[in-house]
């Protein structure tokens, strides 16, 4: 998997670009909200610390990039795509796609354009032939985003087994995949 993140991807409202060290305050604001994070499988984070030693490790690949809202230059959200390293089906080089977006910016489509973007992105400039992602059951919207761009749904990941668990929770999982 190949992506050149010096490439900034744009629609008319945003632009997907690296993060930058600078984005860690506003990451903060809007990554600490607990209704954002554990609806994309990760906690809530606690300090601009903790956001920036995110930007350095997590987001610091050639793969991910920060949502900005041109009206406002603000990091409103993170979309990108990696290997599967999660029990996820999928094929050999067929990477994972994940994003998520600030609260306030919820229903209001930017998800849908940055995920848009990514997979134009994704096909023009790569040789990757599929992408798979996945939405926990109880997000609905997230998957409403991957129907709009074109996943189809391939099924509940274990309709009869042991779901996976978040915090202690079970979850249900829906796998989708785009070709």
């Amino acid at each position: 998997m190949q992506s050149n993140q010096m490439n900034i991807m744009q629609s008319e409202r945003i632009l997907l670009r690296p993060w930058r060290e600078s984005d860690a305050e506003t990451l903060f604001k809007y990554a600490s909200d607990p209704d954002v994070g554990p609806r994309a499988g990760w906690p809530p984070h606690k300090s601009v610390e903790e956001s920036l030693e995110i930007i350095r490790t997590v987001f610091h690949n050639d793969t991910t990039w920060a949502i900005v809202l041109k009206a406002t230059d603000e990091p409103i959200g993170c979309i990108g795509y990696l290997p599967c390293d999660i029990d996820l089906p999928s094929r050999e080089d067929e990477p994972l796609v994940g994003y998520w977006v600030a609260k306030p910016y919820w229903n209001q489509g930017i998800c849908t354009e940055a995920l848009q973007l990514l997979i134009a992105q994704i096909r023009e400039s790569t040789c990757i032939r599929s992408l798979i992602s996945s939405h926990y059951l109880d997000n609905p919207a997230s998957g409403q985003v991957m129907l709009k761009c074109g996943f189809v749904p391939m099924g509940d990941l274990h309709p009869n087994g042991t779901p996976y668990t978040v915090d202690g929770k079970a979850v249900r999982v829906l796998r989708l995949e785009i070709s």
